[in-house]
């Protein structure tokens, strides 16, 4: 996906500096050729030694050392760049790049790249919310910078507040719609995804479930987004966060994603059901834990209503309609079966039981299946390349 894109990676001194090894390891997964920066207060909390390692580059550190590549490194690169991540950016470092600072590689190289430059912040919570943070922040965004907010959740300190560097898959999917602008070929669409997996309760401590964490459906929501789709996307249990541009709607029982998705089902053109909804709930709720006791426990299960089904049998012209078959068995046939049964459009079928395409991977391996012509299987890609590629079939089937 991003072939022949060279991308900076800015890392300073926080203590989310961790994390920048994340974003490092999927950018070049996706294709990138990655070179990271650091400051000195950055090298002191993750070795540069790791960076190298995952980027096959030497790591650039001290603006006065020997040069690597031959020439000035940090002019060197800066040309070479198709885009800079600054992840993550304490507030010294903000402040420093609302200043023009370059006083380290970072810096350095946000001044000297013409393309897109990607701020990642993350602090303490109060230092978020200085008047002099949030001004240095404005200052970047109309100079022309993009920004990724930090999110709510538990700091370094331990507290809770709004300082969290955003998580690896969204900075990295912030990264590829700089460098890889979608099509807008959906806008105008309205859009609905059901992703993640739904919980069946059988007490107030123990439910029913499976293992899907709704990965494949969140950057299926992302990449139609992006292609310009008003999107709602109804997903069962989990944290991962809402794609930009997204309405989540977050639900836990499959009879809460069927009343989500049946109350939205005129408003839209397409629907993707990406969830891995439980076929059965328990058939008594218990409102106290079920106690230990002698001998075997039965419990009796009811089948949840169809989603996709029912889509299907009340699917109006025009509108189209995408499902999933995860299996283990038989990948192509069952799904096949699924597309005729529920009234499917295109159905995408993986199988789970393979490591690197299951649940729970950034990478998925599919096979697309439309009523008609062959089934189209895919190499391993990443789930935002799938997603990418499911869509381009939407599209030519629009």
């Amino acid at each position: 996906m991003l072939t022949n894109k060279t991308v900076l990676v800015g890392v300073s001194g926080g203590i989310a500096a961790y994390k920048a090894v994340e974003v490092v390891s999927r950018l070049v997964r996706l294709g990138a050729e990655v070179h990271v920066l650091m400051t000195a207060a950055a090298a002191r909390l993750v070795a540069p030694l790791t960076f190298q390692a995952l980027s096959g580059h030497p790591v650039q550190i001290d603006l006065l050392a020997e040069q690597k590549h031959g020439h000035v490194d940090h002019v060197y690169l800066a040309r070479r760049a198709d885009l800079l991540i600054v992840a993550p950016c304490t507030a010294n470092t903000l402040a420093g790049l609302a200043a023009g600072s370059a006083g380290d590689p970072v810096a350095v190289a946000a001044l000297g790249v013409s393309a897109p430059v990607l701020v990642c912040p993350a602090m303490e919570e109060h230092m978020w919310a200085h008047p002099l943070t949030q001004a240095n922040a404005r200052r970047l965004r109309e100079i022309g910078y993009h920004l990724l907010d930090p999110r709510d959740g538990r700091l370094a300190s331990g507290l809770h507040g709004q300082g969290r560097l955003p998580e690896p898959e969204d900075i990295v999917a912030a990264a590829v719609q700089l460098l890889a602008p979608a099509r807008r070929d959906l806008t105008g669409r309205r859009v609905l995804v059901t992703a993640g997996a739904t919980r069946e309760p059988l007490d107030p401590v123990r439910f029913i479930s499976n293992r899907s964490t709704g990965k494949m459906g969140f950057a299926v929501a992302a990449a139609a987004a992006a292609r310009g789709a008003e999107v709602v996307l109804v997903a069962g249990s989990g944290n991962l966060a809402a794609p930009p541009g997204v309405e989540l709607v977050r639900v836990e029982t499959a009879l809460e994603m069927y009343t989500a998705v049946m109350t939205r089902a005129d408003w839209c053109d397409i629907v993707v059901g990406a969830a891995a909804v439980s076929d059965y709930r328990p058939a008594v709720y218990h409102e106290h834990k079920v106690k230990k006791q002698d001998g075997n426990l039965t419990v009796e299960f009811v089948r949840n209503p169809d989603i996709l089904r029912e889509l299907g049998q009340k699917k109006r012209p025009g509108c189209l309609l995408v499902g999933f078959a995860a299996e283990t068995t038989d990948v192509v046939d069952y799904a096949r079966r699924k597309l005729q049964e529920k009234n499917l459009d295109l159905i995408v079928a993986n199988n789970v039981s393979e490591e690197d395409a299951g649940f729970a991977t950034d990478t998925n391996r599919v096979v697309l299946i439309g009523r008609t012509g062959k089934p189209d299987a895919l190499p391993l890609l990443s789930k935002e390349a799938v997603a990418a590629a499911i869509w381009d079939r939407v599209v030519s089937l629009l």
